[in-house]
């Protein structure tokens, strides 16, 4: 059950957000086994001018960028799971956007199964209550 929130530069496009959110949807079934009817994909704009990296706009660079997080329940995914799932996000994402700037974040956040859940109810009472 996942979540993702996802920034993009540039400006908004369906197909962009499409191609994006199947991306990162099938990654997410294969790589770290989450069911994706449970996967919840946000993605939002920023215009290259508003992201800075290294102290320069990303328009004065002419690159572009991402920032992809993804909340999921903490010691459901292995470290090697992680890892391999951060680097095809990178590449996947490297295919879609022009010159994507190797200071692209994807950040694979544990939360406690206590701390969060969907539906009213966190994921320790799922995970227990079956």
């Amino acid at each position: 059950m996942p979540i993702l929130n996802v920034l993009l530069s540039g400006p908004a496009h369906a197909q962009t957000t499409r191609e994006v959110a199947t991306l990162l949807s099938d990654l997410t079934a294969r790589l770290l086994h989450k069911k994706p009817e449970l996967t919840s994909i946000a993605v939002r704009y920023v215009e290259p001018e508003h992201w800075v990296v290294g102290g320069r706009t990303l328009a004065e660079q002419g690159r572009s960028s991402a920032y992809v997080e993804i909340k999921i329940t903490d010691e459901t995914n292995t470290l090697a799971e992680k890892a391999a799932y951060i680097q095809a996000v990178f590449n996947g994402l490297s295919a879609l956007m022009p010159n994507l700037h190797h200071e692209s974040y994807i950040h694979v956040d544990d939360v406690r199964a206590g701390a969060w859940g969907y539906g009213g109810l966190t994921q320790a009472y799922r995970a227990h209550h079956g």
